[in-house]
């Protein structure tokens, strides 16, 4: 199966499962894991921070971080589009009492400033109106197709936020592929938030686990709230292993970028597909099938039968995701495999019958 779904589909490679083995332990709920220490300065030091904590999953790892930000009663502001408002199951409002307030997503992952700035009070000595306690961006933006943030939009938002004392987080699963694409360093993009979430699990291709990096005085709170969440580990060194090697090697995620490209302009070579190559800059490629005769259910289903899995992922868009595992010649079977399907009568799909 040529697996497109998602970069979460990665395995550790042969280095990293070697480094598990071979990992110095300690229990980690006391801070005694050398390996977990290290990984957490790595983080750090790397996205120019002073202090990072290795959480279970980016689920998590931004949910203690908005708890840390705002007090219970209060809003974060968060795009409309974004993986913390769709797929987060409410859980900033659920754990901490947060209110989400959703502003409109742009195209390119971007919330403009005047929409930002709506959703400050004209009045903030009104008490009926609540202040907004962060500003959560996400970069790259997954549900704009892997779109990285512009550096100089970044700075906007950090003098607009600064102006209003109102702190900034950026849910930066994929934010080593926004560094990669963009040319910078990661620590240049991680230096316009207060705090950020990185995944480790998806392109990086470690196990498991995410890090927030932030403050020193941030960080101990979120490590807290790790607690509070039941995402207390002990020894964890045999996964924090994994994810050293995974920040030490994420120059490797460009061969993504480069294969997600080779697949956007071979669908843009097909009858009945749309894409947009020229909005590839990292590792997702998003597409819509435009031929009358098919649904992306009924493509995305005849596809899996002929050995390819993609999903859908919003707005009937179809959603592939190149990932450390693949190779140029999965990425020509699935530009083959998708064309022989948008070509053929859609097939009915399964648990149903076609009407006449």
């Amino acid at each position: 199966m040529i697996e497109l779904r998602s970069d979460t589909f990665t395995l550790p490679t042969p280095e990293m499962i070697r480094a598990m083995s071979e990992a110095a332990l300690g229990d980690d709920v006391y801070g005694e894991d050398p390996t977990a220490n290290r990984l957490e300065e790595l983080a750090a030091t790397t996205l120019g921070k002073e202090a990072a904590c290795f959480m279970p999953s980016g689920t998590m790892a931004n949910l203690a971080s908005l708890m840390a930000h705002a007090p219970r009663g209060s809003k974060v502001l968060v795009g409309d589009e974004s993986d913390i408002y769709i797929y987060e199951a409410g859980g900033a409002s659920v754990c901490g009492g947060i209110v989400y307030e959703p502003i409109p997503t742009q195209p390119d992952g971007r919330l403009l400033l005047r929409d930002l700035a709506a959703a400050f009070p004209a009045d903030p000595e009104d008490p009926q109106f609540a202040l907004p306690a962060l500003i959560c961006l996400e970069n790259t933006h997954n549900r704009c197709g892997g779109a990285i943030l512009p550096l100089e939009y970044l700075r906007d938002v950090r003098r607009f936020a600064d102006e209003r004392g109102v702190p900034v987080h950026m849910d930066g699963a994929r934010m080593f592929n926004a560094a990669v694409g963009a040319g910078v360093p990661v620590a240049e993009i991680a230096q316009y938030a207060d705090s950020a979430q990185f995944c480790l699990s998806k392109g990086l291709s470690a196990p498991i686990g995410s890090m927030v990096v932030g403050s020193t005085a941030f960080i101990e709170k979120v490590r807290r709230l790790r607690k509070m969440l039941g995402g207390g580990m002990r020894q964890v060194g045999t996964v924090a292993a994994a994810g050293i090697l995974a920040i030490e090697n994420a120059a490797a995620l460009a061969e993504d970028h480069r294969r997600a490209a080779l697949l956007a302009e071979g669908l843009a070579r097909l009858d009945g597909i749309e894409v947009a190559p020229q909005d590839v800059r990292t590792n997702i490629v998003m597409f819509r099938v435009t031929d009358e005769r098919h649904t992306w259910q009924t493509v995305a289903e005849a596809a899996r039968e002929e050995g390819l899995a993609i999903a859908e992922l919003g707005h009937g868009r179809l959603r592939a995701v190149l990932h450390r595992g693949l190779d140029d010649g999965d990425v020509n079977e699935a530009v083959s495999i998708i064309g022989r399907v948008v070509k053929s009568d859609p097939r009915p799909l399964a648990g149903h019958t076609m009407e006449v």
